[in-house]
């Protein structure tokens, strides 16, 4: 018997042949399928870093913009306390002025203002007149008198010259004054000098202290 009879004539040889052919091919087809994730993991990074630079690039615009508007609103606001602010030392030399003209209305008697006649009437009208004219003058460029009269001491507008006895009023009221204060937009650009009251009843609380 050859050894191709032999071949032939064992079944269990050719099956096991046959059977083994399928087993390789499957495992060809399992390394196949196994190689296709690994050639697309390239393009999922490159997908992942050009999310990420563009997620980098937005919030470099975001801050920049943040910036831009934080500068903007700086400007104005500088720009617009160099308009209200730029004359305050004018306006300071001119509350002497504004001093002087009253201390000369002050100087008149009351009784003697009250029956004047001629040309010192018309002396104290033309003072009365210029006094006027320039606390106009001063507001349109923002600058205010202060007048606390009655009110509750202050130290950021108020300045206390003295103590006055009173048990009327609560403890701190400006009872007296003795200059006017005048402010410049928000500022204070001289304060008022004042006599405050001791003795009274205990000031209410400021509901502004209390937040």
């Amino acid at each position: 018997m050859t050894s191709n009879d032999m071949q032939h004539d064992d079944p269990r040889r050719n099956e096991a042949a046959d059977g083994a052919a399928p087993q390789n091919g499957a495992h060809a087809g399992t390394h196949a399928e196994a190689a296709q994730p690994a050639e697309a993991n390239p393009q999922a990074e490159a997908l992942a870093a050009l999310t990420a630079e563009r997620d980098e690039f937005k919030d470099r615009a975001l801050r920049t913009l943040a910036e831009m508007e934080n500068l903007r609103r700086r400007t104005e606001r500088e720009v617009a306390d160099a308009r209200t602010y730029a004359v305050t030392n004018f306006a300071r030399d001119m509350l002497n002025v504004a001093d002087n003209v009253r201390r000369a209305l002050e100087s008149v008697p009351a009784e003697a203002r009250a029956g004047a006649e001629g040309a010192l009437k018309g002396l104290i009208e033309g003072i009365e007149l210029t006094e006027r004219d320039l606390a106009k003058t001063l507001e349109r460029h923002g600058v205010k008198a202060v007048e606390p009269q009655g009110q509750r001491f202050d130290p950021n507008r108020h300045q206390a010259m003295f103590e006055v006895p009173n048990t009327e009023v609560p403890n701190g009221t400006v009872v007296q004054v003795v200059q006017s204060g005048y402010v410049i937009g928000e500022r204070v650009l001289r304060p008022a000098l004042v006599g405050v009251s001791k003795g009274g009843p205990k000031a209410p609380a400021n509901p502004t202290d209390a937040g």
